[in-house]
């Protein structure tokens, strides 16, 4: 938009609620002047009840879930009896028509735990997907509700971290979590109950390690929460610069910053090499530590077990029985130690994810006047600025006392210098950001008492920068109506003279455009978004410097499909070609965010004033040119 540091994403700043931080997420009261500030500690507690909402919207899946781990776990335990039986009643006894038998039980148990297992992992998987699904469904429609300031203090590119890598760490741990701790569980107490039924000693001699394993769990995992926190931080700040840098790549090879942008993604990139290497190496590290452990406790298992037995005090069977099931016992433990890290990150994205959705949704604030006859009914178009004072940030004012009266059906175009306050006055207008004080009065009625969806209803917007989405030219005209048909999106081409090069196209009004639209011009987009505004049919019309970027002979077409636009409609016309502006009805010139001059053209000519000068000026250029 024009209006240079006017422009919170220029200014680097803006006015926020108390309780909203620099980073736009909501914030208790900030410390007094001179104290440190406290970092508070997250909640993991309640970002776990708040993921198992979502996963009690998939109650049926989850009783799968639980059932298919329950029969897996039963099978899993009822294994390494069996072959404990064999080995004491047919193998130590050479019986070898009964090993035989056994060992086609043995055989159908591993199938069915096979075959539950598979089962086990489809409906997990369906279970995270469909969690996950929800989540980021909720968190792209709160994306949808955030006012604009909180989208001026992020990158893209790390909101979509949030909304891609965050979500995928939970979709991961969902996925393998989920299933694990409830088999872990059930597997750790299955095991200790057919231990104890095998031989009370031998279980007390193989839980001897569980102390040290805890003990080394504790230490390990109580740095790979913050590790983890960290790196996904850098890996929004990655995102966030290789998406700015793509999308300004004309403007990096412009001015030959290659090895600039190549020295600072190596800056971004090393911190996260550097918090990733210590999140990993310690979660990498729980695996051989376990191993160790289980190869600790089968030493120990050896030896007892085989002094026992030579005392006759138990058989070779529950000796190997015991083996099994030693396994069985630590790798539970081996199992929740590597997915308590998994965990650390999953939670970590989590928390990520519910503080934007944690943030006030713009819309949830706002007086409801519809049985009043608010903002539902059409709007007039008469708009008054009455003293209004605006800031982005509080110790720098914008606008300053603003007074402007729009009856319906005027144009006001508004000029002034880059950073005058012109684009912020268009921003308040459409309630993008809200005034400090003074009044804007819509038909008389306050705008603050209107709905924000209601009146922006009515208010078309075309912009400086011309935004196309993916999809078709058709589906783009259509933006501005959603229910208008094919003829009607046809029509407004037509209307701004954008439907003779719509044609030329391949495949017409079909053509599908590449990412924001960089298969057409930057004059024929500005045509399609001309005409998305022709579609919607607004009662306020706001054009923002809207014919800047196309050529002289596509400007004077616009201009006269604008007059019929404009035609009936409240107009605000931000402009720095004067030539464009000569016959609105009130030409206000803004300066340091105070309206210095008003009238016509005409009016503004004899005045001799700041507009003159800036008319005889560009006059004066294009006459050398």
């Amino acid at each position: 938009m024009a209006g240079g540091n006017s422009n919170p994403s220029n200014a680097n700043a803006s006015k926020t609620p108390s309780n909203i931080d620099q980073m736009g997420f909501r914030a208790g009261p900030g410390p007094r002047p001179g104290e440190v500030p406290k970092v508070r500690s997250k909640d993991t507690a309640g970002t776990l009840r708040r993921i198992w909402g979502y996963l009690k919207l998939q109650r049926s899946t989850l009783v799968w879930v639980i059932a298919c781990t329950v029969l897996t776990t039963l099978f899993s335990l009822l294994g390494p009896y069996l072959i404990g039986k064999m080995f004491d009643d047919y193998i130590v006894k050479r019986q070898y028509d009964g090993m035989f038998r056994m060992g086609m039980i043995l055989f159908g148990v591993y199938v069915l735990g096979a075959l539950f297992t598979w089962i086990q992992q489809y409906m997990a998987s369906s279970l995270s997907q469909n969690t996950v699904r929800d989540m980021r469904s909720d968190l792209f429609e709160q994306y949808q509700r955030l006012p604009v300031p909180f989208f001026d203090r992020k990158t893209h590119g790390e909101l979509m971290s949030r909304a891609v890598n965050d979500i995928a760490n939970v979709s991961n741990t969902l996925n393998q979590t989920v299933v694990q701790l409830i088999a872990s569980v059930l597997m750790l107490v299955g095991s200790v109950v057919m231990m104890l039924s095998l031989s009370v000693w031998m279980t007390l001699i193989t839980v001897l390690t569980v102390p040290l394993i805890v003990f080394i769990t504790k230490k390990v995992t109580k740095y790979t929460r913050r590790y983890f926190t960290e790196q996904q931080k850098q890996l929004g700040e990655v995102n966030g610069f290789v998406q700015e840098s793509i999308s300004g790549l004309k403007v990096v090879k412009t001015f030959g910053n290659e090895a600039r942008s190549i020295e600072r993604f190596r800056e971004i990139n090393e911190r996260l090499r550097a918090v990733g290497i210590k999140a990993q190496s310690l979660s990498g590290s729980m695996g051989p530590m376990m191993n160790t452990m289980r190869n600790l406790t089968f030493l120990i298992i050896a030896v007892f077990g085989g002094v026992f037995a030579y005392h006759d005090l138990i058989t070779i069977g529950v000796i190997v029985s015991f083996l099994n099931y030693s396994n069985q016992f630590s790798q539970p433990i081996n199992q929740l130690a590597n997915q308590y890290n998994l965990f650390q990150s999953a939670v970590a994205g989590a928390e990520r994810v519910f503080e934007v959705l944690d943030l006030e949704p713009e819309t949830s604030h706002e007086v409801r006047r519809e049985a009043a006859g608010g903002a539902s009914r059409p709007i007039r178009g008469d708009v008054v600025f009455d003293r209004v004072d605006f800031s982005y940030k509080p110790e720098v004012p914008v606008l300053r006392q603003l007074s402007l009266h729009a009856e319906p059906g005027q144009t006001i175009a508004l000029v002034g210098p880059t950073g005058a306050g012109k684009t912020t006055i268009i921003n308040l207008l459409t309630r993008f950001y809200d005034i400090q004080s003074g009044r804007i009065l819509i038909d008389g009625q306050e705008i603050r008492e209107l709905d924000k969806e209601a009146l922006r209803a009515q208010i078309g917007l075309v912009l400086q920068d011309a935004y196309v989405f993916s999809g078709t030219i058709r589906d783009n005209i259509r933006y501005g109506r959603l229910g208008a048909t094919d003829q009607e999106v046809e029509a407004a081409a037509r209307h701004v003279g954008a439907d003779a090069f719509i044609r030329k196209l391949h495949d017409g009004y079909d053509t599908h455009l590449n990412a924001e639209g960089g298969n057409l011009s930057q004059g024929q987009r500005q045509l399609l978004t001309i005409a998305r505004a022709v579609l919607a049919n607004p009662a306020i019309l706001i054009l923002d410097e809207a014919t800047s970027n196309v050529d002289t002979r596509t400007e004077l077409h616009i201009q006269e499909a604008m007059k019929l636009l404009m035609q009936g409609r409240t107009s605000f016309v931000i402009a720095h070609r004067l030539s464009t502006i000569q016959e609105a009805d009130a030409i206000l010139v803004i300066q340091g965010g105070e309206i210095v001059e008003r009238g016509t053209h005409e009016e503004l000519l004899q005045q001799n004033g700041f507009y003159a000068d800036m008319y005889n000026n560009q006059f004066a250029h294009t006459q050398v040119s």
